[in-house]
């Protein structure tokens, strides 16, 4: 799995895909180590069905924590957010949770284009210039993350 603090975007992104795969082909949670032990903390934390484990929640509380940080100390980033903005607000309004942070929108709509590419199935231009857009934030994101780990 990808290692959460050079890329706690990807290591997220992994987490939900691996969730997925289980909640999909559960009679796999044995085939290796690490989905064995995802499966057993998805049924420990009770997201089985749906919802993601504590670890993926976490890392995308780190990554909203990251997030208000730049927005307050960073004017590249705040633009790139502001631009970003609209689409995100359609996109939340689309949703089960409208409420959602930025930065789980973000996730939420590259995760769900993932998903929907993985299906061989339509995509506007217009959803794939907003997903590319959530992608440079979250990578930026991602990249501070890891500059503030190295720190450390």
């Amino acid at each position: 799995m990808t290692n959460k603090k050079n890329d706690i975007f990807a290591y997220i992104f992994h987490l939900w895909a691996f969730e997925d795969y289980l909640r999909a082909f559960p009679q796999h949670a044995e085939s290796k180590q690490e989905l064995h032990e995802l499966n057993e903390m998805m049924h420990r934390e009770g997201v089985v069905e749906a919802g993601h484990v504590q670890l993926a929640q976490i890392a995308l509380r780190e990554m909203e924590e990251l997030h208000n940080e730049q927005l307050q100390t960073n004017a590249i980033y705040r633009a790139a957010i502001i631009r970003l903005q609209p689409s995100l607000n359609l996109f939340k309004a689309k949703t089960d949770r409208p409420t959602m942070s930025d930065v789980e929108a973000c996730l939420t709509l590259v995760y769900q284009t993932f998903l929907l590419r993985m299906q061989k199935r339509e995509i506007t231009p217009e959803t794939a210039a907003v997903e590319e857009q959530a992608k440079k934030i979250l990578e930026l994101l991602s990249i501070i993350y890891h500059d503030h780990q190295t720190a450390v």
